[in-house]
């Protein structure tokens, strides 16, 4: 198949979206497909566009054997409600111009967010007449109405109507996890349209190893402590700051070490905080570069998962697959009924505790560290249900056939099959 695959972001992004559609991107490509992305100038989470690709209205190239088509988007540090618009608005419009200039393909498969994407998503699939595939990785604008990411209500109305049409112009949905589709359900999409494809983790890349051979242990003086790691994005959905008011309550526990990894101007209102509560057993520390995350991973005793209370629980953060895959317990503090808690539950990989509570994350950390076999035990579970239930291989499986699907058979007779025709017993005999 030919597939242009629509995403506002892509590699060289190190969090979020962006591995992910890479990986699937290049997974596709290996399985004999065709792929293009059309996406932004990378910009995520720093918010400003990356060196090297500043300056310019559109920049193309190829990576690993996907084409990748990308184009200007107006990004502020901190987008207000004005400032979101100008980016989605300036992906939508550039994007659009982009993804029409290249070959037909066979299937469009586009990632939500960006919501807006899915005007030119749809205007795209007019000017092919070819179906579309939404891999919807959030449920919005209601997860950001309820965070309170948004507030305006003429901005939440238009919203609401863009993921109206978002549905109803796609041809298949794909949704990460079961509470995904209930909710879409509740909203009047139709079962039939729908197909429930979880997120993955690379288990070949993201393997567990013993923690003393870790070299991000060793270079930030962690050999003799009990390692709590926090590594993502810090956002307002998050509750990052739980972390450091846990550490706060052990700073006498000189055993325990907090270590969190994020963006640079990120960390900067962290570092007030720990410098206002007068703690020093919380590392602050900038992304490490991909090819480095399975040994940061390896240097955790303890990797947590946070989130805050309104966080709407059909989210599910990418980064449970990961840490699971990395063979360390987890602790989960998050919304109890939601997504993320059911998959630690279920795969009996650590703990899940109340979101923005210090008192409850400081128990089961003490919980962990005064049990350190039962800790290998839950990072020993979790690594085996990531490769049962996580592994790319499953994923691939099914975006492809997901895909295929919607592809009429015609449209998927390449050369290669046409090619093994001519060499069937009846045309040798001809």
């Amino acid at each position: 198949m030919r597939v242009l695959l629509y995403s506002s972001n892509y590699y060289p992004e190190p969090i979020g979206i962006a591995p992910l559609v890479t990986e699937l991107a290049e997974g596709l490509v290996r399985r004999g497909h065709q792929v293009r992305v059309v996406t932004a100038m990378p910009n995520y989470p720093e918010r400003k566009i990356y060196p090297g690709y500043r300056g310019q209205v559109y920049k193309s190239e190829v990576r690993n054997g996907v084409t990748i088509d990308r184009c200007f988007v107006a990004i502020r540090p901190k987008p207000g409600l004005v400032g979101r618009v100008m980016l989605d608005g300036s992906f939508a419009l550039l994007s659009f111009f982009k993804a029409i200039s290249g070959w037909r393909p066979d299937v469009i498969l586009s990632t939500s967010p960006s919501l807006p994407a899915c005007v030119p998503v749809a205007a795209t699939r007019m000017f092919y007449r070819c179906p579309t595939v939404l891999s919807l990785q959030d449920i919005l604008p209601e997860a950001a109405v309820q965070t309170g990411l948004l507030s305006n209500k003429v901005a939440i109305k238009v919203f609401e109507q863009l993921e109206k049409f978002a549905y109803a112009s796609a041809t298949k949905i794909g949704v990460i996890t079961p509470s995904f589709t209930e909710n879409l359900l509740a909203k009047g999409v139709k079962a039939s349209k729908i197909q429930c494809v979880s997120n993955w983790v690379d288990v070949g890349f993201v393997q567990p190893k013993p923690r003393e051979e870790s070299a991000f242990r060793k270079a930030h003086d962690l050999e003799d402590k009990f390692v709590v790691l926090y590594s993502g994005n810090i956002a307002r959905t998050q509750g990052v700051r739980t972390i450091l008011h846990s550490a706060a309550q052990l700073k006498d526990n000189k055993d325990i070490q907090f270590v969190i990894v994020g963006e640079k101007s990120q960390l900067s209102e962290l570092r007030v905080l720990r410098d206002k509560l007068n703690i020093d057993n919380v590392l602050l520390l900038p992304f490490v570069a991909r090819e480095e995350l399975p040994d940061m991973l390896a240097a955790a005793d303890v990797s947590l998962i946070m989130q805050k209370c309104k966080v709407v629980g059909f989210n599910m953060p990418s980064k449970t697959q990961v840490i699971m895959a990395s063979g360390r317990a987890i602790i989960a503090s998050v919304p109890v009924h939601g997504a993320a808690a059911q998959a630690v539950r279920e795969s009996q990989s650590g703990l899940v505790v109340e979101p923005e509570s210090p008192t409850h994350l400081t128990k089961a950390i003490l919980t962990l560290h005064n049990d350190l076999e039962a800790t290998k035990t839950l990072g020993d579970n979790g690594r085996q249900y990531a490769i049962d239930n996580y592994s790319f291989h499953q994923a691939l499986n099914a975006y492809e056939a997901l895909l295929k699907s919607v592809v009429p058979e015609r449209q998927r007779y390449g050369i290669a099959e046409l090619a093994q025709d001519f060499k069937s017993p009846d045309l040798e005999k001809i």
